[in-house]
This record gives C-alpha cells, sequence and structure tokens, in this order.
C-alpha cells in the first residue's frame, strides 16, 4: 500500500475521518500514532484479517499508522480510532522519514509511499 489519496468511488457514507498527519488514540489498545497512509477498505491478505482477533467491519477505512514510544507501526480500523487531541508529537523512528513538519498538532506528510504488503 502507498500513501494516496481516499478512494472516492467507494460506498457513500465511508468517507475516511481522518487523513494523513492526523494523530490518533486507539481505543481498544490505548496508544497514540500518526496516520501515515489509509486505505478505502481493509487490503491486508485474507491471513492476517483472520489472525486479527478483533476482526473489525473491513469495509470502513482502514489506517496505517506510527505507534507512539515504539518502532512499531500498525494497520487499524476507522471505528477503533478517535482523535488525539494532546496536539504532542509522535515519537517513532519513521516520522522524519514520512512527514516534513508537525505544527499545531498535525503533522505535513511528504511524498514518500508506503510500503505494499
Amino acid at each position: 500500500m502507498m500513501f494516496r489519496n481516499f478512494d472516492e468511488s467507494g460506498p457513500p457514507g465511508h468517507e475516511p475521518r481522518f487523513e494523513p498527519g492526523t494523530l490518533v488514540w486507539h481505543r481498544r489498545y490505548n496508544y497514540r500514532a500518526v496516520v501515515v497512509a489509509l486505505d478505502s477498505s481493509c487490503q491486508a491478505p485474507s491471513t492476517w484479517y483472520a489472525s486479527n482477533t478483533t476482526q473489525p467491519d473491513q469495509d470502513q477505512p482502514w489506517y496505517h499508522l506510527l505507534v507512539h514510544g515504539s518502532a512499531q507501526t500498525t494497520y487499524a480500523a476507522e471505528q477503533n480510532l478517535e482523535e488525539d487531541l494532546s496536539g504532542q508529537a509522535v515519537e517513532h523512528p519513521l516520522v522524519k522519514y514520512f512527514f516534513k513538519s508537525f505544527k499545531s498538532g498535525k503533522y505535513d506528510r511528504n511524498d514518500e509511499l508506503w510500503p505494499s504488503w
């Protein structure tokens, strides 16, 4: 998957709540992260999805995230995320690779591609 704009040809009512650079909070696993890229629906391989213990609906936006305070990246369904209003930067080794700057609680995304599955 690459950094790309949301596919607007998807089903109505499925516009993404978050865009690259947005700070988010994972409701279930209690971590902060920054959105790097998004997909209009789950694009993970079926084996990955089957191993996901929560198995959220695949037909919703899914987000590629850099997790604060670690080197971990995750792929999360929109229903599990809310906006993080802390305004605090995310500490992750790939932040400088995917973002140009951080201002007013939001990152400015660059053109580096998100790796494909």
